[in-house]
């Protein structure tokens, strides 16, 4: 077997890099959480450690955390991300909103701004409009472009990392446009662009409910389906970028055509807007996303039946990957994701159709950021790309 060319080892630590200063963007951590949280070993964590406080990266703290699983033992040392001038900034874009975020390189937000956008059919616009809703953010947060080191932008489609765009079938206005080229064009700062529910399974192992994780499957139900993938601590992409595409599997062959272009995808049947439409007619009120969980809370009958039908819907997608991937979490993210009916019915499912052992070593819950955990996931993912490198 021929020994690994200088290339591909380089290109390995630089991604071990990457994958140590991601999880030190959610806190301080001690070497032995590193190792548990990325899959490596602790001798390649500690080299990785010296190397980061060498450059000025990462430091040591003061602080000691607490020995593994409540151990008696001496509590370890805490390295932390340095926290180095300048700042970065997240861009979430959805189906139909803009947000944008200026933090500092410990993640602290400085500013933020938010606005309604019909993104799908309109790519240039929506840049244009994102470029000056980066420069206002700028300014509210006192920072000038020339310190802002890096900017991470989310997109609510299939990202082919091969050619850097995303699926015109489902973001029809966005033909022949590369997100990231085109924003950091439009800003003078480097982008590094993903897929929003990536960048929300990203942001819930670092600083939300799935923290201290391995292997979770982040589900976002929104205007759209979609799953960000989490093996081993590491973000699964897939070989073209576009893993976790849950929301385009088919659940009935003869079903409505999807945006993608295929019928019967599951996200006709379970997206925000399909359910809307399902609930509108029974409902003298005009109802919308937040008002249907305020009567899922309130233990509405209609509602609650269908966001339940909805889950175990959904449940049945996730139960075949469930099988597969064999996660110790599901974790529910867009805005339906604090639906407890949905949770139910995706529990339901989960257990009818997944192996026992599978089905039993699963929790599904809801995430801790909400609507927020995309935005939260692009400015770790420019805080990472600045710590590796």
């Amino acid at each position: 077997m021929a020994a690994p060319s200088s290339g591909s080892l380089e290109r390995l630590r630089v991604a071990n890099r990457r994958a140590v200063t991601s999880l030190l963007s959610g806190g301080p951590m001690s070497r032995a959480d590193l190792a548990r949280g990325t899959g490596l070993s602790r001798t390649t964590v500690s080299s990785l450690i010296a190397e980061l406080i060498a450059g000025g990266l990462v430091s040591e703290t003061t602080d000691r955390g607490r020995p593994h699983k409540g151990g008696s033992g001496r509590p370890p040392v805490l390295v932390t991300l340095s926290a180095p001038s300048g700042g970065v900034v997240g861009v979430d874009v959805g189906h139909r909103h803009v947000r944008v975020a200026v933090a500092d390189r410990t993640g602290q937000v400085l500013a933020e701004d938010c606005a309604a956008v019909d993104v799908d059919t309109h790519g240039a616009d929506t840049l244009d409009r994102t470029a000056v809703m980066v420069r206002a953010a700028l300014h509210a947060a006192g920072v000038e472009r020339d310190e802002v080191h890096a900017a991470a932008m989310c997109v609510p489609a299939p990202l082919d990392r091969r050619s850097a765009r995303v699926s015109t079938g489902i973001m029809p206005g966005w033909r022949d446009l590369s997100p990231g080229e085109e924003l950091q064009r439009r800003i003078g700062i480097p982008v590094f662009v993903d897929n929003d529910a990536n960048l929300g399974a990203l942001a819930e192992v670092e600083r939300g409910a799935a923290r201290g994780a391995s292997d979770v499957l982040y589900v976002k139900v929104a205007s759209g389906v979609g799953a960000g993938i989490v093996l081993g601590g590491r973000l699964h992409r897939g070989a073209s970028g576009i893993a976790g595409e849950l929301g385009h599997v088919q659940v009935g062959e003869d079903g409505p055509v999807c945006r993608c272009g295929n019928r019967g995808c599951l996200e006709t049947m379970v997206s925000a807007p399909r359910l809307l439409d399902v609930l509108q007619p029974a409902y003298d009120e005009p109802l919308d996303v937040q008002r249907v969980l305020e009567l899922d809370a309130d233990g509405d009958a209609g509602v609650r039946r269908v966001l339940s039908d909805a889950g175990r819907t959904i449940g049945r997608a996730l139960a075949d990957l469930c099988n597969a991937l064999n996660p110790e979490l599901v974790l529910l993210g867009g805005s339906l994701g604090t639906s407890s009916a949905l949770a139910v019915g995706i529990r339901a499912s989960v257990d009818r159709y997944a192996q026992p052992d599978t089905a039993a070593a699963v929790r599904v819950a809801p995430g801790r950021l909400g609507d927020r955990a995309e935005i939260i996931g692009a400015v770790s993912l420019a805080i990472a790309r600045v710590a590796s490198g």
